[in-house]
């Protein structure tokens, strides 16, 4: 059985880290919005950057974890991609948008959730 929820959550910005994503932050959105359970934000410094975390972190879960994300809007040159999996959805964005669109603030009611790359 696929992993869900908060324990997807970190598999994915595990995954990001080992690709060195940076500024990678979970956000339990329960209660807060019905859009996803959690949110996972994450930022990539180039367009080659993007294009690994985007690939590896859909293929890491997969293979490790038997999760495929339902749908994906976006693509690497767009500088802002989803990966939805339903209770998880993992935005990677460079820099530029990520500050620009501001999600954490945006979604300032949710919790953020402490995670730990090595756990």
């Amino acid at each position: 059985m696929a992993i869900k929820g908060l324990e997807l959550a970190v598999a994915c910005a595990k995954a990001a880290d080992d690709l060195k994503a940076e500024e990678i932050r979970i956000w339990d959105m329960r209660g807060v919005s019905n859009l996803t359970d959690f949110m996972v934000i994450c930022t990539g410094t180039s367009m080659p950057q993007l294009r690994a975390i985007l690939r590896d972190v859909a293929g890491k879960i997969e293979e490790e974890h038997g999760a495929k994300p339902v749908h994906s809007e976006g693509r690497a040159d767009t500088r802002w991609v989803v990966l939805d999996y339903i209770d998880v959805m993992v935005h990677v964005m460079d820099t530029e948008l990520r500050e620009f669109y501001g999600l954490e603030s945006l979604w300032k009611d949710a919790k953020e959730v402490e995670w730990s790359a090595t756990a």
